[in-house]
């Protein structure tokens, strides 16, 4: 059975090596899919919870193995920095450095309240997604490594990222959010820090 996917507006898609790392070869479709990481997302969410207090997720093995929880159960690449140049993202021999960078970067914003919470959590997000080092999952994994940053400020503000469900289909939210990171890629912040503002609850 033959994959196919029909990708949402900025989406980034898979090579087909890529695609030969599903573990589920029955899935057919981009809802099935979907459903599929949504399941193995839940159980990686349920694990990053219960993750010790002190367990840092602004180190290079943190942020892989958050990948791997995410979506182990359905690639077999999972938590291994992509290969392949995509349409968006740093190149491949960069992804290592420009991740310790801006880990370090985030630690200290953090340690030395350069931002308000808000904004440093925005940036951080911006930056993984920027990087994209992942063949896929991208977004969704910076969301919630965003929002594990964020937990260490503050655990009582929640980010509603998904607008309602709208985030993963072409939709107003989804615009919003995708324009708001293509203006922080040429250093114009404010939109997306306004997203993250609205979307504080």
């Amino acid at each position: 059975m033959t994959l196919e996917l029909h990708e949402p507006n900025g989406a980034t898609p898979l090579t087909p090596d890529e695609l030969l790392g599903l573990k589920a070869k029955h899935i057919a479709t981009r809802g099935e899919l979907n459903e599929l990481e949504g399941e193995n997302i839940i159980a990686g969410l349920t694990w990053l919870d219960r993750r010790p207090k002190s367990f840092d997720v602004l180190t290079d093995a943190a942020v892989r193995e958050i990948h791997k929880r995410l979506f182990g159960e359905v690639w077999d690449w999972a938590g291994v920095y992509r290969l392949a140049d995509k349409n968006i993202g740093v190149p491949v021999w960069h992804i290592s450095t420009e991740l310790r960078t801006c880990l370090d970067d985030a630690r200290y914003w953090r340690d030395h309240k350069s931002f308000d919470p808000l904004e440093a959590t925005a940036r951080l997000h911006h930056r993984l997604v920027w990087i994209h080092p992942f063949a896929n999952g991208n977004g969704r994994w910076a969301r919630i490594m965003a929002d594990a940053y964020l937990a260490k400020f503050d655990p009582d503000i929640f980010l509603d990222w998904s607008g309602g469900g709208t985030l993963n289909a072409e939709s107003a939210h989804r615009t919003a959010y995708i324009t708001a990171l293509r203006a922080a890629d040429q250093y114009d912040f404010e939109p997306l820090v306004a997203l993250v503002r609205s979307l504080a609850r």
